[in-house]
């Protein structure tokens, strides 16, 4: 990809997570929509208008190519060692959490019992993890890649086993917006891989509905938890009985 069509790129996201349209982009450079939609799928975008369209997302031109340069370096997971650190301090994990969520400083501090101070201090911690990068004004820039996550079998998901998960199900799942089913059936390999494949699909989409939510204000999103789980089972009580 040609650092112009990465720059495009990194716009486009900007756009998206900052709740802005093409026409914010025209009124911006007195142009039409159509004009500025022909401009963000070529690469003949001057260096005047990159820098007008930067500003108008906040950052500078500088700005905008570094975080076009990370893109492709980000982190898509921690080291163990890290991972604990965070799971070692409650509010640097829900800073940690907040922030992977797009969160911004005044969000955190309204929200949770912090002061600005503390959640600096937690967000300056997170810069050195390279988990995040803190901006001019306090903004933050995630450093982590779309498929990020947490090791299979590290410390933050043993805290959310241990801490999270009988939380989780403590609900009836009674609520309109609430599901819990379960079902069984027998399954030939092929099957088993065919389902795996779907439901990777499904967290993708997951991952995807909240991209799109961000454009939202904070208090139109809901912290919403999808548990997924297949593997080959049978009930304790079943297995004692076999020959």
């Amino acid at each position: 990809m040609s650092e112009v069509n990465q720059l495009l790129v990194t716009i486009k996201r900007q756009l998206k997570l900052q709740g802005k349209t093409y026409r914010d982009v025209a009124a911006t450079l007195r142009l039409s929509e159509a004009s500025v939609k022909r401009l963000l799928t070529s690469d003949t975008l001057g260096v005047d208008r990159l820098v007008q369209v930067s500003n108008m997302l906040g950052f500078t031109l500088a700005e905008l190519a570094q975080e076009a340069a990370v893109t492709e370096s980000r982190l898509r997971t921690l080291t163990p060692a890290q991972e604990k650190e965070l799971v070692s301090d409650t509010k640097l994990m829900v800073v940690a959490v907040c922030a992977l969520n797009h969160w911004t400083l005044a969000d955190m501090v309204g929200v949770y019992q912090l002061t600005e101070a503390e959640a600096l201090q937690k967000l300056l911690h997170l810069d050195r993890l390279h988990l995040i990068a803190l901006m001019p004004g306090n903004r933050i820039r995630l450093n982590v890649a779309r498929d990020f996550d947490w090791l299979p079998d590290g410390p933050i998901r043993q805290y959310f086993r241990t801490e999270g998960l009988d939380d989780f199900l403590g609900s009836r799942f009674e609520r309109q917006d609430e599901t819990l089913t379960f079902t069984h059936a027998m399954l030939t390999e092929s099957a088993l891989a065919r389902m795996q494949a779907e439901l990777r699909q499904l967290r993708a989409r997951f991952a995807e509905l909240h991209e799109e939510s961000l454009a939202s204000p904070l208090p139109k999103r809901r912290g919403s938890g999808l548990l997924l789980a297949l593997r080959e089972w049978e009930p304790a009580a079943f297995a004692a009985l076999r020959r």
